[in-house]
């Protein structure tokens, strides 16, 4: 279990394992999360926008264009005004 050493400013240096794991790179950062029995999770503030490139893509689906998106977005609150 990789481990760090809190320093006398309250600082530590993230395990490689833990910064290869989580994909972290200088500058990023972290979120601590306490959970309800007291343990904390560590995780990555923000992932990098390029990781989501391809996350809707639909094989056979015609993309659309922003201007599509907004116009179908103008059409479904004009149903629900």
């Amino acid at each position: 279990m990789p481990t760090a050493t809190l320093t006398s400013k309250g600082r530590t240096v993230t395990p490689k394992a833990i910064r290869n794991q989580l994909g972290l790179k200088p500058g990023d950062a972290i979120d601590f999360i306490v959970v309800e029995n007291g343990d904390v999770l560590i995780r990555p503030t923000a992932i990098d926008v390029r990781a989501l490139k391809g996350l809707l893509h639909r094989t056979g689906r015609k993309p659309i264009s922003v201007e599509e998106m907004n116009r179908a977005i103008r059409l479904r609150k004009g149903k629900h005004s």
